[in-house]
């Protein structure tokens, strides 16, 4: 599609209240940006991945206009910022679920008089969107649901119920106690019956089953990405599964599940054929910690144009996406439903508990299973869990033989030529 022939969605922007100045200046960076990174520094790419360069060209229009058309129609668009807020529930009353976490430091400006400087930078990014009236999406939405994964966000919730409806749902701190299952299944409870609400929809045995097999579709084809990526040499790029998975927090789940499956198909062919992204001898990278939302693509491209290839994501925009299941999607009751919810999303191993050995286990994990040369421990600055947890971890990995290095890192480019150097002596002592 040429730019002449793209819809022109001002009018629909304007209409949502949007700062048409501030959203022309990202617009007018991110294409730039992406075509840098994505396209330009990378070769032999699937061909299926194309999708995923169209939704990023035209990132607040086809998705944006489907949202306002359902909300046309009586739906409603509720607004998440972290995978414990279980998607099947909100699709199962009727509502479209979207993720709103910012991955740029555009939108800070906007935030400055309601968080402190040294917060983290996603909380920042994310709230600077919503105020600042730059992201359609968060205009869109009816309700935001916040949860309690970090003290930032707790208090962000506090700014943002200034600006719009939110509603917090509070995650248990110890997972590994008996109460925090019945806890954590009494605040999902308490999440439906608000949103029960907010839809004027009734949840039910038949819809929250038929949400929790679509959720569970998408998740899977999602997980056959990155069983792919466990060849040698990968079928696809890490910038390429990343954007995947970006992707993924806010698109409709049935295009997902088509779109990843297609290109699920395309990296098994290619795998058969002997076709990779890069040198079977190439450096392979797990990067694990704090998430990447988009646009945020700088790690990977640090590590990927200086020769390895970043294998596996053990993030919340990675392996924590989908590695948790359900065993089997059956019961009688809404209860019984809600106990297999709180299991699986109680099994992501996110640095907000404690005590968190079984993340480590996952790490060491993922580092057999894709043969990784090497560790990076990526961290937010200012994210004190997983800054904490770096420290741990780096100690037990180096230990045990592991190579491994710890970055801690904002969305700015300033310090791009310092991690350069850092990550240049890393991949040369591999």
């Amino acid at each position: 599609m040429t730019e002449s022939e793209k819809p022109n969605w001002r009018p629909m922007w304007k209409e949502l209240g949007i700062d048409m100045e501030k959203h022309d200046q990202l617009l007018s960076v991110l294409p730039d940006v992406f075509k840098e990174i994505y396209i330009d520094a990378q070769k032999n790419r699937p061909e299926a991945i194309g999708f995923w360069d169209f939704v990023v060209g035209d990132i607040h229009g086809i998705r944006v206009n489907e949202l306002k058309k359902a909300k046309d129609e009586g739906k409603k668009v509720v607004g998440t910022f972290c995978l414990y807020v279980p998607d099947e529930i909100i699709f199962a009353l009727g509502a479209i679920g979207v993720g709103l976490c910012g991955g740029t430091n555009f939108s800070n400006y906007a935030a400055e008089d309601v968080l402190p400087a040294n917060i983290c930078a996603l909380i920042k990014s994310a709230i600077g969107f919503g105020i600042g009236n730059i992201c359609p999406y968060y205009a869109m939405t009816d309700i935001l649901i916040g949860e309690t994964t970090c003290d930032g966000k707790k208090k962000a919730w506090e700014v943002l119920s200034d600006y719009k409806p939110i509603y917090v749902m509070e995650t248990p701190q110890c997972k590994s106690r008996p109460q925090a299952r019945e806890h954590f299944i009494t605040e999902l409870k308490a999440l439906i019956k608000k949103l029960e609400e907010v839809t004027g929809n009734k949840l039910t045995v038949e819809n929250l089953k038929a949400a929790m097999e679509k959720i569970s579709k998408k998740r899977a084809q999602m997980r056959r990405i990155y069983e792919a990526r466990k060849a040698n040499p990968p079928p696809i790029s890490g910038k390429d599964a990343l954007l995947m998975s970006q992707v993924a927090f806010y698109d409709d789940p049935d295009r997902e599940i088509e779109m990843v499956g297609k290109l699920a198909d395309e990296l098994e062919q290619r795998i058969k054929d002997g076709v990779g992204v890069g040198d079977k001898k190439a450096k392979r990278i797990l990067i694990s910690g704090t998430p990447m939302a988009i646009p945020n693509w700088k790690m990977h491209h640090i590590i990927e144009k200086n020769g390895a290839i970043v294998v596996a994501e053990e993030t919340c925009t990675g392996t924590r996406y989908f590695d948790a299941e359900f065993p089997e999607i059956k019961g009688d009751s809404i209860n019984d439903l809600l106990e297999l919810i709180a299991d699986r999303y109680l099994n992501i191993n996110c640095a907000c508990f404690t005590p968190n050995d079984t993340r480590l286990l996952d790490i060491k994990q993922l580092v057999n299973e894709y043969k990784v040369d090497g560790v990076v421990l990526y961290t937010l600055s200012f994210c004190q869990a997983y800054d904490i947890e770096a420290v741990a971890f780096e100690k037990i990995l180096k230990k045990e033989g592991i190579p491994v290095i710890s970055i801690t890192t904002d969305y700015s480019s300033e310090d791009v030529s310092q991690l350069t150097t850092r990550i240049e002596a890393f991949l040369e002592m591999l």
